[in-house]
């Protein structure tokens, strides 16, 4: 049965950026689906694991700041030793910094794209050599963005982190399908999360961005679920290297 391929018994999965927004909703996704999940934030995640708990699932929190490198062996670790194995990864995790291209800092470059992108590779380079390790198929889901499409104002980190995201998609996809490894994006629209906050606040800069999405409202976190749950999913087998948006039309128009 097709419902049969979406269904996550016994898979394991590590979310990043699980305390709010699209981490949390793709971390109860994968939860409904029968996965058990381990939450990666830089803050504690009581909400969401309060959520979680009551889906009756197993999970794991656990407090780290990606914007190093230096917490990803441990997450692992603490994943291996909790679960046993690792069958899902999604690279959510994220930040955005504000400023006129003629006036933005290095150490606004260099934040974005250390946790962007470059994490979002090691990450996924270590989930990898464990899929290997144990000789399983696994899935890997980045979080890409309008930006991996266009070139948007005033975030030129950005803007380049999640065009390389996308990149990095489907580079990996090319190396790492002969092990039966899955790597996708998804690119969510404009979202009512943390980082559209200053956005949607502005009555005049909301109303032009409205005014281009042919759904005529803001995403919300339960509108990523069902593709995160498709590449995570066995019904996802064949779809590879691919950057999925999920926009309210925001490209077609």
């Amino acid at each position: 049965m097709i419902l049969d391929q979406f269904k996550l018994d016994g898979k394991v999965a590590i979310v990043t950026g699980c305390s709010t927004g699209l981490g949390q909703g793709i971390c109860l996704a994968l939860a409904e689906a029968g996965a058990t999940v381990v939450g990666v934030d830089y803050v504690a995640a009581p909400e969401t694991q309060k959520r979680l708990e009551e889906l009756g699932g197993k999970c794991l929190m656990l407090v780290a700041n990606l914007l190093t490198l230096e917490p990803l062996e441990g997450i692992l670790r603490q994943t291996l030793e909790a679960f046993g194995r690792l069958d899902i990864l999604v690279n959510n995790a994220g930040i955005i910094r504000r400023n006129d291209a003629l006036e933005f800092s290095e150490k606004d470059w260099d934040d974005v794209l250390n946790i962007n992108l470059k994490t979002v590779f090691f990450f996924s380079q270590l989930a990898a050599k464990q899929f290997v390790k144990q000789g399983s198929k696994g899935k890997i889901i980045n979080i890409a963005s309008m930006l991996s499409y266009q070139g948007g104002i005033r975030v030129p980190s950005y803007t380049a982190s999640k065009s390389g995201v996308m990149g990095i998609t489907r580079a990996m996809a090319n190396e790492w399908a002969k092990y039966h490894i899955n790597i996708n994006a998804i690119a969510p629209g404009y979202m009512a999360t943390n980082n559209t906050a200053p956005l949607r606040a502005d009555e005049g800069r909301s109303s032009e961005i409205l005014g281009r999405i042919p759904a005529g409202r803001w995403g919300t976190p339960d509108d990523l679920k069902g593709v995160a749950l498709l590449l995570a999913s066995d019904a996802g087998d064949y779809i590879n290297g691919f950057t999925i948006a999920v926009d309210g039309g925001w490209l077609a128009r």
